[in-house]
């Protein structure tokens, strides 16, 4: 049997869901909520794809990222141990992805696109152009530096790595654009948010095993072990997936 028919392909679409999950209620709801409400918002609405609130700061727009990229580092600590399940360990790889993915891709987006977080960030700030520009030169920067920190805690799972990589990719995207579609702002922030996070923030991860492939480590030949079947990771899978796409997609208002 070879090492990638080992791998519980229901287990590894569970936790990339899981994964997923986390990523996005992070930006959205401790990163954007939780500023605003802190802000002295009255009145806050949490979906999948936005946070609206009554009050509008820089401070707001900006705390997705900066709580992403947080718990980014937060995961990447807690890699430093070796003595992980397979499961966990690749659980908290994709949790590692998706945040510093996300955090360092909306850099990107912002600045090409001049919509998103960022942009909101930048606006008002001249010259725009500039502001813009910086935004695409750290978004680029920072996305490739973020392919090598993944790319190193993947490495391991290889030989598999490229159905441990497309896996979570398609995923995530088929997670996000659901949960999107239940949004009552309509399919506008589908299109224009929930995808280019997912899709779009994501798309290393398309090109990651081919870049892992050619990389000479020490360490290479210590592989993680595969992703047995796991009811527990598949049930908290499920549960979370309906959650995210019948309540969070929906959106949850909090009002004082």
């Amino acid at each position: 049997m070879s090492e990638t028919a080992r791998d519980d392909r229901a287990t590894v679409i569970a936790i990339a869901a899981i994964a997923c999950i986390v990523q996005d209620v992070l930006h959205e709801g401790l990163g954007h909520g939780v500023t605003a409400w802190l802000s002295g918002a009255h009145r806050v609405t949490m979906s999948t794809v936005a946070l609206q609130s009554d009050i509008d700061k820089r401070l707001i727009s900006a705390n997705g990222t900066l709580v992403n990229l947080l718990f980014a580092a937060i995961f990447w600590l807690l890699l430093r141990r070796r003595n992980y399940r397979p499961a966990t360990r690749y659980f908290l790889v994709l949790a590692l992805m998706g945040n510093l993915f996300t955090g360092t891709g909306y850099f990107f987006l912002s600045g090409v696109m001049n919509f998103g977080d960022w942009a909101a960030v930048i606006r008002g700030l001249e010259p725009h152009w500039a502001w813009q520009a910086g935004l695409v030169v750290v978004g680029i920067a920072s996305y490739w530096v973020s392919m090598m920190v993944v790319g190193a805690e993947m490495a391991p799972f290889a030989p598999r790595v490229l159905t441990l990589c497309y896996t979570p990719y398609f995923t995530d995207g088929i997670l996000a654009g659901i949960a999107g579609l239940m949004n009552p702002l309509g399919l506008f922030y589908v299109i224009a948010s929930a995808l280019p996070s997912t899709l779009g923030a994501n798309a290393g991860l398309l090109s990651l095993p081919f870049i892992i492939r050619n990389w000479k480590r020490p360490h290479d030949a210590e592989l993680a072990g595969h992703i047995a079947r796991s009811p527990w990771w598949i049930a908290a899978g499920a549960v979370g997936s309906l959650l995210f796409i019948f309540v969070l997609g929906r959106g949850i208002t909090w009002q004082r």
